[in-house]
């Protein structure tokens, strides 16, 4: 399968690493959006993974449906390097295959068959506007097809408030305003329910929020530095000593904003998941 890339980078290498130190919760709202996907249309059904990340998610793809033909699209080398070792034939007489992508400008080829499912897990908070690329998706699906996706919900949270007033407060705002995500990278579940029901599909839209208990000193800094925290990373890799001041200043923020307790730190974390089965 073709894939458009467009010249978008990432704001930092990916750490696949670091993301991957809280596998276990960052795969549990994947396994919830795996189960409310209704039986895809055809036998070897085609599936495109946008945002396919170190290639574990992909794996749980082939699992659900061993006899898919699967293509994982990530733009970060470093991840594509990591999914590498799940590539290849697949017990169930299907394939995983992995391309680099910009997702935010791929397009199913017209002169492909069409997908059965396109599946973004945790994918689109990155992409600006990704509600622009619906008909674009959708049009590429066959009749009983899927577009399914998972978005954080949570950029009101302490985690991402108190960044945005750090990367704002005096001593950081010459070199880190506006490095982040706007506060509204992704929508509401109503806004997705507008932006999909004229569309022609069927919707299936929830959220969910997630008590994650995590372990080790300072988690909720280790979880954002495998995500939200990349663009700020990127912006000071050149200063190590600031830094490590950054670092030092917004752990001792959410280490207030999230105390640890005796099992470990309790981390809220909203989720937002669309089922969208063309009709």
């Amino acid at each position: 399968m073709p894939c458009k890339i467009s010249g978008m980078t990432s704001p930092s290498p990916w750490d696949p690493g670091q993301y991957e130190r809280y596998r276990g919760p960052r795969t549990r709202p994947l396994h919830d959006l795996l189960a409310r996907i209704p039986p895809l249309p055809g036998p070897a059904p085609r599936i495109a993974d946008l945002g396919c990340g170190p290639g574990r998610p992909t794996a749980l793809l082939a699992e659900r449906w061993p006899d898919a033909l699967i293509t994982g699209l990530d733009n970060s080398p470093e991840m594509l390097a990591e999914a590498a070792a799940f590539a290849g034939p697949t017990p169930g007489g299907g394939s995983v295959r992995f391309a680099r992508a910009d997702i935010g400008a791929w397009e199913p080829d017209p002169d492909d068959p069409p997908f059965d499912l396109i599946l973004a897990n945790a994918a689109l908070q990155w992409v600006p506007g990704h509600t622009s690329r619906f008909p674009a998706w959708l049009s590429g699906l066959t009749s009983g097809g899927v577009l399914a996706f998972q978005v954080p919900g949570n950029f009101g949270a302490p985690s991402h408030r108190l960044l945005r007033e750090l990367c704002a407060s005096p001593r950081w705002r010459d070199r880190l305003g506006g490095v982040l995500r706007h506060e509204r990278a992704v929508l509401e579940p109503a806004g997705y329910v507008a932006a999909l029901a004229p569309l022609g599909c069927d919707l299936d839209v929830w959220e969910t929020t997630y008590l994650h208990l995590l372990p080790g000193a300072d988690p909720v800094l280790e979880w954002v530095k495998g995500t939200g925290l990349r663009p700020v990373l990127a912006a000071l890799e050149d200063d190590p000593a600031a830094r490590e001041a950054f670092l030092a200043e917004y752990g001792e923020a959410l280490r207030a904003a999230y105390p640890p307790g005796p099992s470990g730190t309790v981390f809220p974390f909203r989720r937002i998941f669309v089922v969208a089965r063309q009709r």
